[in-house]
C-alpha cells in the first residue's frame, strides 16, 4: 500500500467519522449481530486463512503460535464476543449526558460524551484482537483503521473483510472499518504521521513496535505496554492460597500480558513456602531463575527431590523440554537457574519465572516499581494494613489483594471486550473498554449573554 493510498484512506476514514458518531445504538448494534454472524457463518473461510499464516510461522515460539492459532470455539468466543458488546449499554448514552449546570449568569453548561473519532490499532499475533477493536470502536462511535503483524496478515485480512461487509450491509457508512494490509515499516511510519485524519493511536504488541510507534507518532498514543506482573507473597499470606494463586497466575496461560513473571516471597515465609510452591512449578514444566537465598533454599531441599533421570542428564538444559512434556520429572535443583539482572526486566511469556526473596514489603514495592511494567501486581497478605499500603504504594493500572493477576481482562471486569490493557496514565488505564473509547465536549446554552 503505497503513501498516496495510505492518505486517501485516512481522509475517508475520518470522513466516516462523523456519519458513525450520529448513528443510533439500535443501527450499532444490529450491525455488530450482523457481524457475529458473518464470522460464524464463515468460519472455515477464516480458518483456511489461519492455516496459512500458522504454516507461514512454524518457527515461532509455543506461547506466539497459541496467540496466533484459531479453531472454531475461538471463533465462536470472537462471535460471542460481538454480541456481547451489543448487550452492553451505549457509552455515548441517550442523552449522552455526564453533567450539567447553570451558573449565576444564566448559562447552562452541559458535559456530554463523543467518540474520539478515528482510532489506529496496531498490534501483533493475535487475531481475535481484530474482531475485538472493531466492535468495540463500533459501538463507542469511532472509525477503526487496523494494522496487524505480519504473522496473522491473512487471518486478519479475512476477519475484516467479512466483518466489513456486515456492516455495510447493516448500514454503517463504507470506510468504517478499515485494514492496512502491509507489514512494511515505512507505511506503518507514514501512518503515524496522518495527525489531521487520525486522532488515536493504539498500539499492542512488543517491546520493539511500542518503542518505533512512540519515537515516529505525531498522532497521541495510548500504549498496551508489555506485562511484568509481580507477585508478593507477604508473610502474612495464607500459604495455601497463596500456592494456588501463584501457580494459576504462571501455569493457567503463560503467553498473556496479565500473567505472572515474577515472584517476590517475603523472607519470614520462604523457608517455608518456596520449597512445596517451586516443587509445583517443577513439575508443570516451569523453568525458575532464582535469586542467590532461592537457590539456597532449593541446595538445602535437593537431597528430598525425586530424580527419574540420572544427575548428569537431568542438570542439561536439554532435559527441560522433555520436563514440560510431562515425560520426566527434573530433580529440583536442575530447574532452577541463578536469576540475571535482565530476568527482573523480562515478560517471558513462557513457562519461565524469576523468584526473589525481599526482606519486607518494603523492598517488595520497591522491587515492582523499578522493575515493573506498571500493569498488574498483588499482593498475598491477611494483614489489612500491609494490604493498603500495597495498594496505595504499588504505581500499576491494576493492583490485587489475594487475587491471581490472570483477571486483569475487560471481560473480567466486567466491562466487555478490551482494546487493551493501558500501562499509561493519561485518559485511560487498565482494560481500555467502551468507555475510555470516548472523550467529551461542552455544549453552552444562553440567552444572549457576552462577556465583560
Amino acid at each position: 500500500m503505497k503513501s498516496k493510498e495510505l492518505g486517501d484512506l485516512a481522509k475517508k476514514a475520518k470522513a466516516a467519522s462523523y456519519t458513525l458518531a450520529e448513528l443510533s445504538s439500535t443501527i450499532k448494534n444490529r450491525a455488530l449481530c450482523a457481524m457475529a454472524e458473518m464470522l460464524t457463518c464463515h468460519s472455515k473461510e477464516v480458518l483456511n486463512e489461519n492455516k496459512r499464516d500458522l504454516n507461514a510461522n512454524k518457527g515461532l515460539a509455543k506461547a506466539l503460535l497459541d496467540r496466533l492459532s484459531l479453531n472454531p470455539a475461538r471463533i465462536g468466543l470472537m462471535a460471542d464476543s460481538l454480541r456481547q458488546v451489543a448487550s452492553l449499554n451505549d457509552p455515548l448514552g441517550d442523552p449522552p449526558l455526564i453533567k450539567e449546570w447553570l451558573r449565576p449568569n444564566g448559562l447552562r453548561i452541559q458535559k456530554v460524551r463523543v467518540p474520539i473519532g478515528v482510532v489506529g490499532i496496531i498490534y501483533e499475533s493475535r487475531p481475535n484482537v481484530t474482531s475485538d477493536c472493531i466492535g468495540l470502536c463500533l459501538k463507542s462511535g469511532n472509525v477503526s483503521i487496523l494494522r496487524g503483524g505480519r504473522e496473522a496478515v491473512n487471518t486478519n485480512m479475512a476477519i475484516c473483510k467479512l466483518l466489513s461487509k456486515a456492516a455495510r450491509e447493516s448500514g454503517l457508512p463504507a470506510n468504517a472499518i478499515n485494514f492496512i494490509n502491509t507489514t512494511e515499516h515505512r507505511a506503518l511510519a507514514y501512518l503515524l504521521s496522518l495527525s489531521e485524519c487520525i486522532d488515536l493511536i493504539i498500539p499492542r504488541g512488543g517491546e520493539g513496535l511500542i518503542r518505533f510507534v512512540q519515537e515516529h507518532s505525531k498522532i497521541p498514543v495510548i500504549k498496551h505496554y508489555k506485562g511484568i506482573c509481580h507477585i508478593f507473597v507477604d508473610e502474612f499470606a495464607n500459604t495455601e492460597m497463596a500456592g494456588n494463586i501463584c501457580f494459576n497466575a504462571k501455569v493457567s496461560r503463560p503467553g498473556v500480558c496479565n500473567a505472572m513473571e515474577s515472584l517476590l516471597v517475603h523472607k519470614g515465609i520462604a523457608g517455608s513456602f518456596l520449597p512445596g510452591m517451586l516443587k509445583r512449578y517443577r513439575d508443570a514444566g516451569v523453568e525458575i531463575r532464582g535469586c542467590p537465598e532461592t537457590l539456597q533454599i532449593v541446595k538445602d531441599i535437593s537431597q528430598r527431590a525425586m530424580v527419574r533421570l540420572p544427575l548428569a542428564a537431568a542438570i542439561s538444559q536439554r532435559a527441560m523440554p522433555a520436563c514440560r512434556q510431562g515425560r520426566v520429572r527434573l530433580p529440583l535443583a536442575a530447574a532452577i537457574n541463578k536469576a540475571k539482572e535482565i530476568d527482573w526486566h523480562s515478560e517471558y511469556l513462557d513457562l519461565i519465572l524469576s523468584v526473589k526473596v525481599v526482606a519486607d514489603i518494603d523492598q517488595a514495592v520497591m522491587h515492582i516499581n523499578h522493575y515493573g511494567s506498571h500493569h498488574s501486581d498483588a499482593i498475598i497478605t491477611e494483614n489489612y494494613q500491609n494490604a493498603l499500603k500495597f495498594t496505595r504504594q504499588v504505581d500499576s493500572a491494576c493492583v490485587y489483594v489475594n487475587a491471581s493477576t490472570r483477571f486483569t481482562d475487560g471481560y473480567e471486569f466486567g466491562l466487555g471486550s478490551e482494546i487493551g490493557i493501558s500501562t499509561d496514565k493519561i485518559h485511560a488505564r487498565g482494560p481500555m473498554a467502551l468507555e475510555e473509547l470516548t472523550t467529551y465536549k461542552y455544549i453552552i446554552f444562553g440567552t444572549g449573554q457576552i462577556r465583560t
